[in-house]
Formats: C-alpha cells, structure tokens, sequence
C-alpha cells in the first residue's frame, strides 16, 4: 500500500505536465506541485522536524494548505489540521494535546496565534512559521524557496502515523482522531471505487480543507488518481457556481447548506455544468425537498449520499445516486467498501426492521484510537466495532436512516458543535447561572444554537453579549444564534431535561432568525 505522500509522486511521474492544482491566480503542474512539495518538506527537515512530530496548520484553503500537508506527510511528519476560525484557548488545546513540535499558520490567522503565544504555548513547540510574511515570525514559503529539494518519503511507511483529525466529544474536550497512512489510503481506494472518480476529473474544493471529508475523500484521493484541484478559499454560491461552469468541474463534495445556497442562485437554471457528473453531499442530513430540485435541475449528475463519521476514516454507509433518487430520506443503505455496518440494540444484537439502534463500523479505515485517550478508545471502539453514537433505524428493504443522536451533537451548516462544549463556555459568563444548548431546526444551515440561560439576579443578558462573550472561547460557527431566558429544567440527580427544552423552545426568543 503507497502512502500519502508517495502518490503524489507516482502521479507527477506518469503524468507530469497534467494540470494539478489551481488557486486564485497560481497554478502547477503536477511535476512542478511536487517539487514544491519537496522543497517545503526539505524546509521542514532543515528546521529539524522528523518523523512522528506533530505538525499543526491553521489556514484557510489555498494552494499553500495542499504543499504544506503533503510536505508533512512526505516527510513522515503527524498532520494536525486547525480550523482557522479556532479561538485562542481552542488552539492552546489542540497544540497541547497533540504535542505538537510545529505550528504552521496562515497570515490571517496571526491575532489568534499572538493570543495564544501571550498565554503560553506547549514546550513541545520548537516552530512556529507563518506562510507568508508576519511580523515575528518565520516564513516558511521563504524557507522552503531557498532550500535545496530533495525526495524524502523512502523511510516512510503505510503503518507509520499520518493524521489527527480533531473531533469533540461528550466532555466538550475535543478528541484527536488518529490515523496511519493505511487507513487513510484505504479511504482514498474506497471513494474512488464506490464515487467512480476516473483520471483526469476536475474537482472543486470549497468545504474546508481543514475538515477530514474535504481532505480524505476528495483531495487525497484526487492526487492518487491525478485529478486536477481547483481550490477556493471557502464557499460562496456565486463563485461556487461560475468555477462549476467555467473549470468544467466533474465533481464535487459539499454539505447540505451548499447545495441549498447553490439552488437558490437565480442564475443556477443558465448555466451549462454539462460537465459535472458527480456530486457528494454528507456531514449532515440532505432534506428530501433538496435533493429531489438537484435531481430534477441535473438529472445528468450522480448524486450520492456519504454518511459516517470523522472516526470511521471519514467512512461509514452510503447511497448510489439511483438510491438516492428512490429514497432521498434516507441515510444509507451499504457500507462503502472494505466496510461493515450494523445497527444494534444496547446489548450488541442486530435490531429487527423498524426498530431504533446504533449504527456500528469496522473495517480498514476505521481510526486507530484517540490520541493519548485510552479510556475513550476503549469506549468508542469494542469487540473491533466502532460505536458511532447515530441512532438509527433500518427498513425492510435494508435502508438506513439516521433518526437521533446519543450524543448532544448540533450539526450547523455542515459543521459538528457538541452542545456541552458551548455550554462550558456560556457557564464562564459571570452573569449566567445556569445554562443548557440544544440544536433547533433552520431551514438553510440544517440547525441553529439555542442557548439557554438562566441570568444572575439583577443581570441583564443579551444575545449579543453572550456571542461576544463566546466568540473569545469558541470558533465563530460554535456561537449561539439564539438566546432564551429562563430557568434550565434537570431531573432530582441534576442532569439536564433536555427533551423538555426541545418541546418548549418557540420562535419568541431573542435572534429567532439566523
């Protein structure tokens, strides 16, 4: 089995002069984007990093983000992507849970790595290196045009650590989910198995780099075959739409709200995307309505249904686009190759059709734990299965559909927010005695943050000053967007009645509307 780093070289060797990589207004080869990649790794190796450090990169997507991963890889380097929106205390973590020796960020991000430098970073962090001039701070695209390339994957192996893909859980501490390169490849081999992603595709990157879908099943993959990536900076449904046309985009991933936000471009009916032929959605639930319009306006695309989660490689269950087609409601029917799946009741057997379980993973991309979290991995992996937390129900005809979570998981625009890591942060307000967050549903971005609070006595709490107020704790998309006053309901042992709160929230609260 290649590693990641490695297919990057075997396609610039059978395909040189093919298109690799654009961004804004750079573009390469895919022998001139490996030579980058060679000069950035050999940057790093100069700086002293080897095999087994963590590397984290907080930036948005560019063509930086692509070298800088595969320069980590390539050199053996554990990849530990930062979503750039992180507050300072959330990077503070992940640098110190991860150990990491590397801190690689993207100019924007500056204000947010000062916070945290001024706090106090990990003593494992030997570099931090900005990608591009920042007052400070060394700049590694600087570094790596001066130094001397040369390959540096040949000690690398399919068994040695890759990846940690940080993903929150009950605690509100974010879990770092390992992977070495075989699991991520055998993710790659599975998505273009099962999505049929041919040579030459032409994929547009628009969900963020920084998450493990975009990365695992459409960049990764996409090199080991030799697709072109047109890469954006984030999503915007205008530019999205115009690159679908103008690129000759065959494929794309995104997550529900995207598709939404692309339907409703007025211009979406004129446009000739005669050349996509396939597109990805998962992340959160597709509503039915939507993927019936899609169908309908593109009955030439593909359209198929991923549904797993982070820990699963991202893997887990899928829907072909006829599937979908026949059933838009459900989740899943098969799990993607080299995958098996079940739903099962608390005791660990099959549930029978109709009945209400837990879906269930194995196989050879499943993660190979969390990072130095034993008692979890032995929680969330048992007897080989991984446990996801999805509540699931299973039809006669074999179709899955997600109906719950065990976990207080709130899925907004496409991005995971776990109910007890907002609610960690509102219980540091000084004027919030109590408080509980629930997800609501919205139209557009798939569920809102309700937060609700019970104020001090004599305080007088607002919607904006609780999103100020979290906005210095949490990444922007974790803020609530609604604010409800009042007492939190819990049973005699003091856990939150949150079932009841799902009952009674109204359209009355303050920022009812996103």
């Amino acid at each position: 089995m290649p590693t990641i780093g490695s297919t990057l070289r075997a396609s610039a060797r059978r395909t040189p002069d093919a298109p690799a990589l654009a961004f804004d207004d750079r573009t390469y080869t895919y022998a001139e984007l490996d030579a980058a990649v060679d000069k950035a790794a050999a940057a790093l190796a100069g700086l002293g990093l080897a095999k087994g450090d963590r590397l984290a990169l907080m930036a948005p997507n560019s063509d930086h983000f692509v070298i800088t991963f595969y320069a980590a890889v390539r050199l053996g380097l554990v990849f530990v992507p930062v979503v750039p929106s992180a507050a300072p205390p959330e990077l503070e973590y992940l640098l110190t849970d991860s150990a990491a020796a590397a801190l690689v960020f993207d100019p924007t991000t500056a204000p947010t790595v000062n916070k945290a430098r001024t706090a106090g970073l990990p003593p494992t962090l030997t570099h931090v290196l900005s990608l591009g001039e920042s007052d400070g701070h060394h700049d590694l695209l600087a570094l790596a045009a001066d130094s001397a390339a040369h390959p540096a994957e040949d000690h690398v192996t399919e068994a040695d650590d890759a990846l940690i893909l940080y993903t929150s859980g009950t605690t509100g501490r974010p879990k770092g989910a390992l992977f070495d390169h075989h699991r991520v490849m055998w993710t790659a081999v599975n998505i273009i198995a099962t999505c049929n992603m041919r040579i030459g595709d032409r994929l547009l990157h628009s969900a963020p780099l920084c998450h493990g879908a975009q990365l695992c099943i459409m960049l990764i993959p996409g090199t080991l075959i030799g697709a072109k990536h047109i890469v954006l900076p984030g999503f915007d449904a205008a530019t999205v739409l115009a690159e679908l046309e103008a690129e000759r985009v065959t494929m794309f991933f995104g997550v529900p709200t995207m598709f939404q936000f692309l339907l409703r471009r007025p211009d979406f009916p004129d446009r000739d995307l005669s050349a996509w032929r396939t597109g990805l959605f998962g992340a959160a639930p597709m509503p039915a309505s939507t993927v019936e319009q899609l169908t309908e306006l593109l009955p030439h695309v593909e359209f198929m249904q991923l549904c797993g989660q982070t820990e699963g490689g991202p893997g887990g269950i899928y829907l072909t686009g006829e599937q979908v087609r026949a059933r838009p409601d459900a989740s899943g029917r098969q799990p993607l190759p080299l995958t098996e799946s079940r739903v099962v009741s608390l005791h660990g057997q099959d549930t029978l059709p109709g009945e209400v379980g837990e879906l269930i993973l194995r196989g050879e991309t499943v993660m190979k734990g969390y990072w130095n979290k034993p008692a979890e991995t032995a929680e969330a992996l048992r007897d080989g299965w991984l446990h996801t937390g999805d509540l699931a129900r299973v039809d006669a005809d074999g179709f899955v559909t997600l109906v719950d979570r065990l976990k207080d998981l709130i899925i907004t625009g496409g991005r995971n927010v776990y109910s007890v890591e907002v609610e960690n942060a509102l219980a540091a307000h000084p004027d919030i005695t109590d408080c509980a967050v629930i997800g609501r549903p919205h139209p557009d971005y798939g569920e809102s943050i309700v937060a609700v609070v019970t104020p001090r006595e004599g305080a007088d709490v607002t919607l904006d000053s609780v999103r100020d107020f979290c906005r210095e704790r949490l990444a922007s998309y974790k803020v609530p967007h609604v604010l409800i006053l009042g007492s939190v309901p819990r049973n005699p042992s003091g856990k939150l009645l949150k079932y009841r709160l799902r009952s009674d929230i109204s359209d009355d609260a303050q920022g009812g509307t996103r």
